[in-house]
């Protein structure tokens, strides 16, 4: 019900329904800057992200509302797939277009990226990797982000990073003068740089390498289709509500469902542990009239909430 307002004065709407939003993110804006501006549509501060995409990339970004924001920190290590465009031929002080380049063009990377050693080089990027993330990026060294350090002027050594690439894919080729430019789709685990992966497929070659345009199409089991642009969420007042995914459809989706009887209902209400009922991972709790009530990770024989959710 919206509430009454002063006469004279409009009724102010209720905050969004707690859910998840599913934006596709423009280039040029920042993740907090989608944040900041769901915030206003969504007559709430309650608004997060789970996994920050650059301000060059586009693609789908996964924004929690009210209570769903306490789901955020479970689908930030989910599985991602990208659409990329990498260059070859020349690195760059971010590993992307952003940055200042690092040297001429190689006039040779046309020699060098034939397809053959593109193909050999791809595999050997593919499966679990040590990467090392890119210099300019929000990796803290000491507290401090890296991408500050080397802004100012520090030369910054990060250590590599087990990831997993499940699919490195080349989809097609062009040959811009003095450059070979790669469409790739890349499937990859949570914290894997995209950005690193185009500067070691250029340095397997070697030559160089960056990324010159990212999408990306999943973040665990969402997808871009899904998602719905700023543009589309500020069409009316009603836009943003019928475009959030409803928290315990969230959850039912993103994590599947255990049903619980009243008596186990009622101790993971007060953050009690369960018997394990052999759930993978982290399970939705829902009640038996279909309320989302936790989620819950099992170990050592027994399901112990990682997130109760208060009542609506």
């Amino acid at each position: 019900m919206t509430a009454a307002a002063p006469e004279g004065r409009p009724a102010r709407r209720p905050a969004a329904p707690d859910g998840l939003l599913l934006v596709d993110k423009p280039a040029g804006w920042t993740s907090h800057d989608v944040v900041g501006r769901l915030r206003g549509l969504c007559r709430t501060r309650r608004v997060g992200h789970a996994g920050t995409l650059d301000p060059a990339a586009t693609g789908l970004l996964v924004c929690g509302i009210g209570r769903a924001t306490r789901l955020l920190t479970h689908l930030v290590g989910t599985d991602k797939t990208y659409l990329g465009t990498i260059r070859l031929g020349q690195a760059t002080l971010t590993d992307d277009a952003e940055g200042e380049p690092l040297g001429p063009p190689d006039p040779d990377v046309a020699a060098k990226a034939f397809p053959a050693a593109v193909a050999a080089a791809v595999a050997g990027l593919t499966g679990p990797l040590q990467q090392v993330p890119s210099a300019v990026s929000a990796v803290k060294i000491n507290g401090v982000r890296s991408y500050a350090r080397v802004r100012a002027g520090e030369t910054v050594e990060l250590p590599p990073r087990p990831v997993t690439v499940a699919r490195f894919e080349v989809l097609g080729r062009r040959e811009p003068p003095g450059f070979v430019d790669l469409e790739v789709a890349v499937d990859c685990s949570s914290g894997t740089y995209i950005r690193a992966l185009a500067r070691d497929l250029g340095v397997a070659l070697g030559t160089a390498g960056h990324l010159t345009a990212l999408r990306r199409t999943r973040v665990g089991m969402f997808e871009l289709a899904q998602a719905v642009s700023l543009e589309q969420l500020a069409a009316g007042d009603d836009a943003v509500d019928g475009a959030v995914v409803p928290l315990a459809t969230a959850v039912r989706d993103a994590f599947g469902a255990r049903v619980l009887d009243e008596a186990d209902a009622r101790a993971v209400r007060h953050g009690r542990s369960l018997p394990a009922a052999g759930y993978p991972g982290i399970v939705g709790a829902f009640d038996a009239d279909g309320a989302v009530l936790a989620l819950l990770a099992e170990a050592d024989g027994r399901a112990a909430p990682r997130v109760v959710f208060a009542p609506a």
